[in-house]
């Protein structure tokens, strides 16, 4: 059974079996080399007929090696002496670390976890963490990634192993643990992630691991799944950005697939990524600055203007102006997504 905020890195795996022929092919490979060098150095000694030859060689490699050390083949020569001290015992070394690697492996694994882990948190920055890694989690997870979010700055936290597993298949480092305990988000670098995906199976949980999370991270987007409505205000007040009854909204799909067939399958089509149309999030690009939101190319929904989101039709949007961010729908053939990137000074739009 996992600690308590224990890592689970992703990585990838390998047979037992293949490690063993490994360290066999190195062990032999270090005795092969040995045997040349001292085949090619002159000043060896054989005591039966004082000629060393290949297969003298490797039998002394083998025996000094191994540290046995019959003495009937010995460095005779200043160079010979220097090949077995520089270049013979440090292979020794190696062949012998080749026969333990088990041991010598479990020995440093603890010390190369922590390297490993000391190195994930280096590079980690502005990254998500995603509580809770079951249906939601994962779809979350998809579109996340699909929508440009490398896995390696995506954080699960979850307090089953086989969730863990899981995230560790996609490339994504996974916290084994209990999300409402601060000790374990701690561990997830909350206080730093851009965005909070809450999404366990329990409103009780969620509300929980909200206020935990908002109270280590003022500053990041929650978006929290809510089974029942009765719950989206405590949840909100609890510090989440967003909240999204999952019951009401496939409750309110169905419905609207039932009255009208065609509606219920654009609906479906703007939740599927990647096929027909997609919705999407950009900022207003240098050639749309003055426009209206019906003049834009893209279907417009909705204006986020200094953190406030506004509908498309509302007067208080007036034209678009350069910090505009607009949600638009287009086809899922387009650039899902468009940001802009500084091309000698000025803005454009990456297409």
């Amino acid at each position: 059974m996992a600690m308590e905020g224990s890592f689970r890195l992703p990585e990838s795996e390998v047979h037992p079996f293949t490690r063993i022929i490994r360290r066999v092919l190195f062990a032999i490979g270090t005795l092969i080399a040995a045997a040349i060098l001292v085949w090619l150095v002159p000043g060896y000694t054989d005591e039966v007929d004082g000629h060393v030859t290949f297969m003298d060689a490797l039998y002394f490699s083998t025996v000094s090696l191994s540290t046995t050390g019959y003495g009937d083949i010995v460095p005779a020569s200043d160079a010979a002496r220097a090949v077995h001290i520089f270049a013979v015992t440090p292979l020794r070394v190696l062949f012998l670390l080749a026969l333990i690697g088990a041991s010598v492996e479990a020995l440093a694994s603890h010390t190369r976890e922590r390297w490993r882990i000391y190195r994930w948190r280096k590079s980690l920055h502005d990254h998500t963490v995603v509580i809770g890694f079951g249906d939601k989690g994962r779809s979350a997870v998809t579109s996340l990634i699909e929508n440009g979010i490398q896995p390696s700055q995506i954080v699960v936290v979850d307090p089953k192993q086989m969730a863990a597993t899981e995230a560790n298949e996609l490339g994504i480092t996974a916290i084994v643990g209990n999300a409402t305990r601060s000790e374990v988000l701690n561990r997830a670098d909350v206080a730093s992630a851009e965005r909070i995906i809450i999404t366990t199976d329990r409103d009780d949980t969620n509300i929980l691991a909200t206020l935990t999370a908002r109270k280590l991270n003022p500053k990041a987007d929650v978006c929290v799944a809510i089974r029942e409505a009765d719950n989206v205000d405590l949840a909100r007040q609890g510090g989440a950005s967003t909240v999204v009854p999952s019951s009401d909204a496939v409750g309110r799909i169905l419905g609207l697939a039932a009255v009208s067939p065609p509606l219920g399958h654009v609906l479906e089509d703007l939740l599927v990524t990647g096929t027909g149309m997609d919705v999407t999030e950009r900022p207003v690009t240098p050639r749309e600055e003055g426009r209206t939101p019906k003049q834009i190319d893209d279907v417009v929904l909705a204006v986020v203007r200094d953190e406030r989101l506004y509908a498309y039709h509302e007067p208080a949007i007036g034209h678009l102006v350069r910090g505009d961010r607009i949600v638009v729908v287009r086809p899922s053939e387009v650039l899902p997504w468009a940001r802009r990137a500084e091309a000698n000074g000025q803005p454009v739009e990456e297409i």
